[in-house]
């Protein structure tokens, strides 16, 4: 028996995976299985030069007994883009949504009641293995769809989150596969991360090529909310080729501009920090982590954010609310499902 309240963004284990491959680009139809391991050869492109993109994306029980998938075609689509980034055969966006679906049928009973605070979240993976040793991009792939419920990505949740600028280790060079959602980015983030770990912080990126501007928080986007001088506020995240385009990160934005903030997408000093009175860390698996602080031990500054703040409260509860149809989803986010 699961304890929904004390699951964390860490793998549990559920019935079914679901596998499709592609051979001559020609994708399989999806079928679930409790295999949870790949038969792949040892000189699989995927391994040999880490050919392979992956995606995430949630399941909600709302509050009227439905389950609701939040913006699943958005998912399909960044995995095209990031599969076309390396070369492989892109999945159509319908045998991904399929492959979703019966990933959440076949492990319901992992699915989280409403009010627990967790979620079922999909794993989708897309690894090319064509057996090559010349370098070079292999054609046919595997694609699996792993579920599993969680619970929040950063231990405080909501309650925030403190971080420490990175700009010894770069995560994502400019023009290179930051903007796609490929495993080598996350692995390269793995030595800072653990640094600023060990001393009680979340890492945040600096760019790669100044190391003046801020990145990503560990492998989330930034958002900073500045108070202006008419006393309205803006929606401040930045806009940078090796960033990865956030699905969470563009809904907020939406929301934020219905709020009546100013949405601006620039690149941000870190210096800026002291002018902002919000900022969060957001994505599907942390939605919004509001930041506390941000130590910048190379040049010896602090930048105290506090508690979290009456806007980032307010657009959390309003992405909130639509993903567990408390209010109208009058944008067509979610896809719902009577299980």
């Amino acid at each position: 028996m699961i304890d929904w309240s004390k699951l964390t963004f860490h793998y549990t284990e559920t019935d079914y995976i679901v596998r499709s491959a592609c051979h001559n680009g020609i994708w399989g139809k999806p079928y679930a299985t409790r295999d949870k391991y790949m038969s792949i050869h040892v000189a699989a492109t995927g391994l040999q030069y880490g050919q392979e993109c992956f995606e995430g994306l949630k399941a909600f029980r709302g509050i009227d007994g439905k389950v609701r998938i939040f913006r699943m075609e958005e998912n399909a689509k960044r995995m095209q883009r990031s599969a076309e980034g390396l070369l492989m055969t892109p999945i159509p966006a319908e045998l991904f949504c399929e492959a979703i679906q019966l990933a959440l049928e076949k492990n319901i009973d992992f699915l989280p009641p409403y009010e627990t605070g967790a979620t079922l979240y999909f794993r989708p993976v897309l690894v090319a293995t064509t057996p090559e040793i010349s370098v070079g991009p292999g054609k046919d792939c595997e694609f699996i769809v792993i579920p599993t419920p969680i619970g929040p990505y950063f231990p405080n949740g909501f309650k925030g989150t403190p971080f420490l600028v990175n700009r010894s280790i770069d995560r994502a060079a400019p023009q290179g596969t930051g903007q796609w959602k490929v495993g080598g980015n996350y692995a390269a983030s793995f030595r800072a991360s653990e640094m600023a770990h060990a001393l009680g912080y979340e890492c945040m990126f600096t760019d790669a090529k100044t190391h003046r501007y801020i990145d990503e928080c560990t492998a989330s986007n930034f958002i900073g909310i500045k108070r202006l001088a008419t006393g309205d506020y803006e929606y401040l995240t930045p806009r940078s080729s090796a960033i990865l385009p956030s699905i969470t990160n563009d809904s907020l934005m939406t929301l934020a501009s219905e709020m009546g903030l100013k949405v601006t997408r620039r690149r941000i000093r870190l210096e800026e920090l002291a002018d902002m009175c919000e900022a969060a860390a957001c994505g599907t698996a942390c939605v919004i982590s509001p930041i506390t602080k941000v130590v910048d031990l190379d040049r010896d500054k602090v930048y105290p954010l506090g508690e979290p703040g009456p806007v980032l409260t307010q657009l959390y509860h309003a992405l909130q609310d639509i993903q567990y149809g408390r209010v109208e989803d009058k944008y067509g986010w979610t896809r719902i499902f009577e299980l």
